[in-house]
């Protein structure tokens, strides 16, 4: 029987000693690393699908619910997405080493910040596989080590996807080790890696609700998380009634498991009447059931009635809540309220009321007249994203790049002392 506790003390030990060696490669090694990578992705397309079949004919066997099924299987459409992302990164600039805000102080010494790699990062998932190939392109190209601890359920992809990016690490002179992925699936090593304060910096939990409080109400090393995904669209008075349909539409129907899924509705009191129903019979088509509020079930019929907590549920499903507000401030104010703060959304052609939306609404994202699906660091040209974090400190929302790194002051000077 293995000894977690020794077992990942001596992953932490490597990994810590293998990212003073990535924070000192080249932007071209790293590069390199990840043209590999995109080239072994290429040509053993095969292997990767068929590991793949693995997991998912296991998670039909034990009858995991459609949306986790979902988010589980590759495709070759999720291998050009995962080759799309690595190529995106690869045209970033490396921010390590750039320093900023460089300004001379009465003194005489100059002042600035120089961005640098976090050092050790760990990150904890389920089901997603792709998530193996976005995280460590990320902290390959950030300079970072990675520890990853993916789901039991996606161990043979993760598997067959670290054996890739190993070999494209060996390839570019970089150590493997820059990358290791946990393959045992004992639980006790979840809540092991949380407490490594000597070696991880920081911690990335991707997952469940359950799975992410337990790392954020348990973890000894920092954390970088949000708990769900209760996104909204909240359709303002001076909406246009054909771009609030196809946004909504694009919001809930395009996928339903993802945590950027927009699951409740706003609709204001004075165009409910003309368009609710209009919005309802769109979401009955793409067999969407709606939980309603008191005046929009007088407003349409076949809608359920809604009870306090589906205002707050991230459903995951073909379930949206509606509610019908009375203005700009009820909209905010219940936004606000049951919001998880991941990204929310309203549709105007108002200006002043556009611009008050995204002052006032308080998400890692906020957005005027786009989906909340348009919530992700690949669209929002980070090449790709290791998470959303609905933080308010170091990283918000997308982590990509940059959200990988740290700032320290540097000062230059000449013989200068204080005075």
């Amino acid at each position: 029987m293995i000894n977690t506790n020794q077992y990942l003390k001596k992953i932490g030990e490597v990994a810590k000693k293998v990212s003073r060696l990535m924070a000192m490669a080249s932007t071209q090694q790293k590069n390199d690393a990840l043209s590999h990578l995109i080239q072994l992705l290429n040509s053993k397309t095969k292997i990767i699908l068929k590991a793949n079949e693995k997991d998912v004919k296991e998670a039909k066997k034990n009858k995991l619910d459609r949306a986790f099924i979902d988010r589980l299987i590759i495709s070759s459409k999720t291998i050009d997405l995962m080759i799309k992302g690595i190529q995106n990164i690869i045209y970033l600039r490396d921010p390590i080493g750039e320093i900023m805000h460089l300004h001379m102080r009465p003194s005489g010494i100059q002042v600035g910040q120089m961005r640098v790699s976090i050092g050790v990062i760990g990150m904890i998932y389920e089901s997603r596989p792709n998530i193996t190939i976005d995280a460590a392109s990320l902290s390959i190209k950030s300079g970072n080590a990675i520890i990853l601890r993916g789901g039991s359920e996606s161990i043979h992809s993760n598997i067959a996807l670290s054996s890739l990016i190993h070999e494209a690490l060996k390839k570019a002179n970089l150590s493997t080790q820059a990358v290791q992925v946990i393959d045992l699936t004992d639980r006790s090593i979840v809540k092991g890696m949380i407490g490594l304060n000597d070696y991880i910096d920081v911690i990335i939990p991707r997952g469940g609700k359950s799975l992410t409080k337990m790392i954020s109400d348990e973890a000894t090393v920092p954390v970088i998380k949000h708990l769900d995904g209760n996104c909204h669209v909240f359709v303002d008075s001076d909406a246009d009634l054909s771009k609030a349909l196809k946004i909504i539409e694009n919001s809930k129907t395009q996928r339903l498991g993802t945590c950027n899924t927009t699951e409740s509705l706003l609709i204001s009191k004075d165009i409910a009447r003309d368009y609710l129903p209009k919005i309802v019979k769109m979401l009955n088509q793409h067999k969407v059931e709606v939980r309603g509020c008191k005046e929009s079930l007088k407003l349409v019929k076949g809608i359920k009635a809604a009870n306090e907590d589906d205002f707050y549920t991230e459903y995951l499903d073909a379930i949206i809540s509606c509610k019908i507000v009375n203005d700009m401030d009820d909209a905010i104010h219940h936004i606000n309220k049951y919001s998880s703060h991941h990204t929310d959304a309203i549709v105007t052609e108002n200006h002043q009321h556009a611009m008050r939306f995204l002052k006032e609404v308080d998400s890692s994202s906020v957005m005027v007249n786009a989906s909340t699906r348009l919530a992700d660091g690949f669209e929002y040209g980070l090449g790709a994203e290791i998470g959303i974090s609905t933080n308010k400190l170091h990283a918000r929302g997308p982590v990509g790049l940059e959200g990988l790194t740290s700032l320290k002051y540097v000062v230059l000077g000449n013989g200068h002392i204080r005075k």
